[in-house]
């Protein structure tokens, strides 16, 4: 079995329910999705060849229980499925984060499905796969970038016409440089969403670092 690994490195989880956790971050290369507010375009092409093994060789160096697979679209590398396991065999407490545009079925039932629902605009909303929706238990969590009022209404719309807060938590994000961070919260507040509001902590942090 090979992956492609854009890089391995070790930080805090910044997103999510997991937020503010050490975590080892394993970037698999590759995308099929051009979001445009893409935070991670460096892991599109490139990165360097690996087996299951050297990558949990990799893990093991860090202290972290918590190991998340990201991307680019981890899904997109057929070997990242058994790499999912392995990692759930090896004692971590895994969680995958996946664009929702690939089929997350597969995936090991160990592994908390972190899956984005994308909004118009993303760019990239014809790429939503919403059977994937069905497949969503309360281990998962469903994340909404949104970059304008339009998104959020858009949002709005999935979370009340899908029920999505009954099959798992929902995140809503404000796009870093489109949307104020406190508009989107106004906006949450006055309609009473069962949703939960969230910023990515590592940019609070470091900024947009890689590797962190």
């Amino acid at each position: 079995m090979a992956l492609r690994i854009t890089e391995i490195f070790y930080s805090l989880q910044g997103e999510a329910s997991r937020v503010g956790l050490p975590t080892v971050f394993v970037r698999l290369t590759g995308c099929p999705l051009r979001c445009t507010w893409c935070d991670t375009t460096y892991s599109f092409t490139g990165g360097e060849a690996a087996t299951i093994d050297s990558v949990l060789a990799e893990v093991r160096r860090h202290p972290a229980r918590q190991v998340c697979v990201t991307g680019g679209e981890p899904l997109s590398q057929k070997d990242c499925l058994p790499l999912l396991t392995a990692l759930c065999d090896a004692g971590y407490d895994v969680s995958l984060e996946t664009s929702g545009a690939l089929d997350i079925s597969g995936v090991d039932p160990r592994v908390s499905r972190i899956m984005d629902l994308k909004a118009p605009g993303s760019g990239e909303v014809d790429k939503n796969r919403w059977e994937n929706l069905a497949c969503l238990t309360r281990r998962d969590e469903l994340k909404i970038v949104l970059a304008s009022r339009e998104d959020y209404e858009w949002a709005r719309e999935q979370v009340r016409s899908h029920d999505l807060p009954s099959r798992c938590p929902v995140l809503f994000s404000p796009a870093q440089g489109a949307l104020a961070p406190t508009q989107l919260a106004e906006w949450m507040l006055e309609d009473g969403l069962d949703v939960r509001f969230q910023m990515q902590l590592h940019k609070l942090l470091w900024g947009n670092m890689i590797g962190k």
